[in-house]
């Protein structure tokens, strides 16, 4: 990944944050700050893991790409959601 790549993958990281927590059903005890930190790993994640399986670099947008890395914020959004909400 090109330091490009990575700087996009933050900025589009605070988007899938919010949209990783709009697909997971229920209500988050998570802070704003914390689903948007998880977005920002989930897109550097999904990017990565996009390059491995080949669909990274599209001509367009890249959907499939988008769709994995909302997928990451989803499943971390759940996880952190549930420890998160244990502890206190």
């Amino acid at each position: 990944m090109e330091i490009q790549g990575f700087f996009t993958a933050i900025i589009i990281g605070l988007v899938i944050g919010a949209l990783g927590r709009l697909v997971v059903p229920g209500r988050q005890r998570i802070p704003i700050l914390l689903t948007l930190l998880i977005g920002i790993v989930a897109a550097i994640l999904g990017t990565l893991f996009a390059g491995l399986i080949g669909v990274d670099d599209t001509a367009g947008i890249d959907w499939i790409e988008l769709f994995i890395q909302i997928g990451f914020a989803a499943v971390g959004v759940s996880l952190v959601a549930g420890t998160y909400g244990r502890r206190r």
